[in-house]
């Protein structure tokens, strides 16, 4: 059964606001239409629409994709994608409620609890990447677009506390400063290195912010608003990081405004780093509280033992 036309223009509006207030790029409005496309085809076929759809209904849709063998991880994906499709009908007033709210997603199983993979922050970066050399596309989209990628880049790059990233001061973008200087908790100040990635992105996202908005770009804030703080809010990272999630293939379930945080500790003990040294990048008064990342550590020095030891079993064999 073809789609219903007032389905179909709901999906358009969705996705111009995708483009219009979070700067998706292509393929990320690619991914949306896709996974909505078969949600509404499937409603569609039950002779219903998202406007009319129950909570009942998105989960024997959920079911349906299952019977497919769909993988647990693109099902919390799937999930994600009605929840915030179903939340702008909400909000933009297409109908009275939200049957999506109420919606679980499946669980995942990770080798490192609450921390995202390497690969997995290499694909929020790559999508947060997407488009931004596109100079057919409005300035306002591009400009909202590297944003994001240079709140990603500099916060996997110095492990900041999110409420550190947004309050950055405008001094940060001096683009000759291998480092930048924080104030943290308590007001102690730490000094930080930024990465040449990082470093970039930023500049790139000033010189965009510069043309579109000379009177924002005036603000002592490196990532300004016109909101009271007069800087971006935790909340709006915390909703356009999910769109990011979603077009990477994760699950926005699995993604928290300290996401990337978490993984610039986790990561860096992985590949060798004292945890003292940890702690002071982080801003961590006590080492105690750095030491939530020891299962990494842990893990490491099994394998060390498992492999240097000359009477581990592992060794020996």
């Amino acid at each position: 059964m073809t789609a219903p036309p007032r389905a179909l223009r709901q999906l358009d509006c969705f996705l111009d606001m995708l483009v219009a207030e979070r700067g998706a790029a292509k393929n990320t409005q690619e991914a949306y239409r896709r996974d909505l496309t078969d949600y509404i085809d499937y409603l569609a076929r039950a002779q219903s629409e998202p406007a009319l759809a129950s909570t009942d209904s998105l989960r024997d849709y959920l079911s349906a994709l299952q019977t497919r063998g769909m993988s647990s991880a693109t099902l919390a994906r799937r999930v994600s994608a009605l929840r915030q499709f179903h939340k702008f009908l909400y909000v933009d007033r297409h109908r009275a409620d939200d049957p999506a709210a109420a919606l679980e997603g499946p669980r995942r199983v990770r080798n490192a609890p609450g921390v995202l993979s390497i690969a997995e922050v290499d694909g929020l970066l790559r999508v947060s990447r997407e488009g931004l050399d596109d100079e057919t596309r409005p300035l306002g989209e591009r400009m909202r677009a590297a944003r994001m990628c240079a709140l990603l880049e500099t916060l996997y790059a110095t492990g900041l506390r999110v409420s550190e990233l947004v309050s950055l001061p405008k001094s940060a973008a001096r683009a000759r400063d291998p480092f930048i200087a924080v104030k943290g908790k308590g007001g102690r100040e730490r000094i930080v290195p930024l990465t040449t990635h990082a470093k970039k992105a930023i500049c790139a996202y000033r010189a965009l912010l510069e043309a579109k908005s000379p009177t924002l770009a005036a603000s002592p804030f490196l990532f300004p608003s016109d909101g009271d703080s007069g800087h971006l809010t935790r909340q709006a990272f915390a909703r356009d990081l999910k769109t990011v999630a979603v077009a990477a293939g994760i699950a926005a379930s699995d993604i928290h405004p300290h996401a990337l945080r978490h993984a610039f500790a986790s990561h860096l003990l992985q590949n060798g780093a004292d945890l003292r040294v940890v702690q002071e990048l982080l801003g961590h008064a006590d080492i105690s509280t750095t030491q939530i990342y020891t299962h990494v550590l842990d893990e490491r020095m099994r394998a060390m033992v498992r492999d240097l030891h000359p009477l581990s079993d592992e060794s020996a064999s």
